[in-house]
């Protein structure tokens, strides 16, 4: 049995969600999105002396720093994964050890070419260096969260990240709202549309894997993931004077099964939390930083987790970077897959797709929060 077909063509898909609370054509629910609040690049053009206080974050100087530089995440050869290679069981041993321990790696040799990656990477620079007005045409609508941006703000109180966003969501293809996706650069159109479809392949390809070192049936998880909703978030984190005390993308793990995240210029800024202590990650050039998401650590039963991460600002250069997340259908139930809890506890809650999503929208970033709504607590239960 091939568990990755490495050149799997990506059929179109028929779901997604965004906008008002509102059933669209296919019966799926929209659920909203974020306050507005001021465009961080154009606030960053200002020349200020001092961040407003929204984004100034205290609680930073007291963070822990690993001192180990050599400590960085697994790199997993993808060409080393084809079943027809002696190296496949050795490199699928070293994807499990990843996932279980570390909830990140870096993918090599993945087979997405060169010319789509950086063509990925000189149109979206191109997108955030127009004007601010002409970048405004493709602003997000009241209670929508596609389009530029920001989001997860749900208050007037919270905090803000240093950081400014164009979410596009390309699957299902059916479902695509156009009038999000910039027309300049022209190209943007082409290129988004091969970029996400290798990444979709990608993402469908290492699940299958994922479910093998698991002990599921690797056919069933790939039904969930290519029939599945993608979205795709575009970072721009502008300098800051102030770059100690304010954050680009807060303390978070993804609401989803599977990201995939492109580096898209020199500038450094993730950082992962491993064993209490900020771990600052160093980009292997042409490589995908891959992390598992929430909804693989519920249905894995927390076989697998996902891990805490942020973005940090550089006190002179932007930085840019493109997550791609990859999601189950909206008709899939998230809860820990049958298989994992026979004769056992599960260790999370059971709730639908469209449940799931309208708690990650409605939500604010916050670390594991979410996770922690879905855990049962079987201490608890026995009382």
């Amino acid at each position: 049995m091939y568990i990755c077909n490495m050149h799997m063509h990506v059929p179109n898909r028929r779901a997604t969600f965004s906008g008002r609370e509102m059933e669209n054509k296919h019966g799926i629910k929209n659920f909203g999105g974020s306050l507005p609040v001021e465009n961080v690049q154009a606030l960053s053009s200002k020349n200020l002396k001092e961040v407003p206080i929204r984004y100034i974050r205290p609680e930073l100087e007291f963070d822990e720093f690993s001192m180990d530089e050599s400590l960085q995440i697994p790199v997993i050869d993808m060409s080393k994964l084809k079943e027809d290679q002696s190296s496949h069981n050795d490199e699928l041993a070293q994807l499990h050890i990843a996932c279980r321990n570390w909830g990140f790696f870096q993918l090599i040799n993945h087979g997405v070419s060169e010319e789509v990656m950086e063509n990925m990477k000189m149109d979206i620079q191109e997108f955030f260096k127009l004007p601010f007005e002409e970048k405004m045409a493709f602003a997000q609508l009241p209670n929508n969260i596609e389009g530029y941006g920001q989001a997860f703000v749900v208050s007037d109180e919270q905090k803000l990240d240093w950081g400014d966003m164009l979410f596009l969501l390309p699957l299902p293809a059916s479902s695509r709202k156009m009038r999000f996706w910039p027309t300049n650069p022209t190209s943007f159109g082409e290129t988004f549309d091969k970029y996400s479809s290798e990444l979709q392949r990608i993402a469908v390809c290492i699940l299958r894997l994922m479910a093998r070192n698991l002990g599921i049936d690797p056919e069933d998880v790939a039904t969930m993931f290519e029939d599945g909703v993608q979205g795709i978030r575009m970072n721009y984190y502008p300098p800051c004077i102030q770059a100690n005390k304010v954050i680009g993308l807060t303390t978070h793990s993804d609401a989803t099964g599977l990201t995939l995240l492109t580096q898209v210029n020199e500038v450094q800024g993730l950082q992962i939390k491993k064993d209490g202590r900020w771990v600052p990650i160093t980009p292997i050039p042409g490589a995908f930083i891959i992390n598992v998401g929430d909804i693989i650590e519920i249905m894995s039963n927390g076989e697998y987790r996902s891990i805490e991460h942020r973005a940090v600002v550089n006190p002179e250069k932007e930085r840019l970077s493109i997550a791609a997340f990859h999601n189950p259908d909206i008709k899939t139930m998230i809860g820990p897959l049958g298989d994992l809890v026979k004769g056992k506890k599960p260790n999370y809650k059971t709730i639908t797709h469209e449940e799931f999503v309208k708690l990650v929208v409605t939500s604010k970033l916050d670390g594991k929060l979410l996770v922690g709504h879905m855990k049962i607590n079987h201490s608890s239960s026995l009382a």
